[in-house]
């Protein structure tokens, strides 16, 4: 199963969604929310890898998203494009909460539905 617009098979976006995760965990590893915010860089490439992870979200087919219920797959796509049609107006405390919380989850799922396809 490939991605129509592009040709790509679906599985490297489910590899794509996981670097990106870690990215994100990369970017904030050792910071608090305050020096998060306060770093400009990290904050934007992180905010840009959260939108790419969204970005991949979407090129996962429904028949691959029903076999890992865990992963909140319209909530990835809704925050992606919050981030990105609503740029100014991000929360960071909300923001700080996805990466600190939801992205860890995010990866140990994402890990264990490649492992899924790919023993």
């Amino acid at each position: 199963m490939s991605d129509a617009a592009s040709g790509r098979e679906w599985r490297f976006y489910l590899d794509d969604m996981i670097g990106f995760c870690e990215r994100v965990l990369s970017f904030t590893e050792g910071l608090d929310s305050t020096q998060f915010v306060a770093d400009a860089m990290r904050f934007d490439a992180t905010v840009r890898n959260i939108e790419l992870i969204g970005e991949a979200a979407t090129r996962v087919p429904d028949q691959v998203r029903a076999t890992a219920p865990d992963i909140p797959w319209r909530m990835i796509v809704a925050t992606r494009n919050q981030l990105i049609h609503g740029y100014l107006g991000i929360d960071n405390d909300t923001l700080w909460s996805i990466i600190s919380t939801d992205i860890p989850v995010l990866l140990d799922s994402l890990r264990a539905l490649k492992t899924k396809f790919h023993p």
